[in-house]
C-alpha cells in the first residue's frame, strides 16, 4: 500500500516550534529528539494513517500518543477524503492546555 500524503497545518508547526523552543532553553538534545519523534509520528502516520485513536466528538478527529519523556506528545489529525493525513495540532501530556 502507497503511503499517505502528510500535510502539516499551520498551528502544528507553530506547536513544533513552541514545543522545541521550550526545550531547547533547557536541554538541546532533548529538544532534538523530541523533533525526531515528532517528525517520527507523522511518518507513522503516513504509512499507517487509522494508526491514532478515534476522538469520540464526532468530528472524525484522531489522536496519536507518542512517548517522551515521563509523558507522551499528541498529535490529533484526521484523514480528508484523498487520503492525506492533515495534522492540526501536537501538544505534550504536561502542558497546561486550554484549547
Amino acid at each position: 500500500m502507497a503511503k499517505a500524503k502528510v500535510i502539516w497545518r499551520e498551528r502544528a508547526a507553530a506547536d513544533i516550534v513552541r514545543l522545541r523552543s521550550f526545550l531547547s532553553d533547557k536541554d538541546t538534545k532533548a529538544a532534538q529528539r523530541a523533533l525526531r519523534v515528532i517528525y517520527g509520528g507523522g511518518e507513522l502516520l503516513a504509512a499507517h494513517p487509522k494508526l491514532g485513536r478515534p476522538i469520540d466528538d464526532g468530528s472524525h478527529r484522531r489522536e496519536l500518543f507518542l512517548a517522551f519523556g515521563s509523558g507522551f506528545y499528541v498529535i490529533r489529525y484526521f484523514i480528508d477524503p484523498n487520503n492525506t493525513v492533515v495534522i492540526v495540532r501536537i501538544w505534550h501530556s504536561k502542558e497546561n492546555r486550554t484549547i
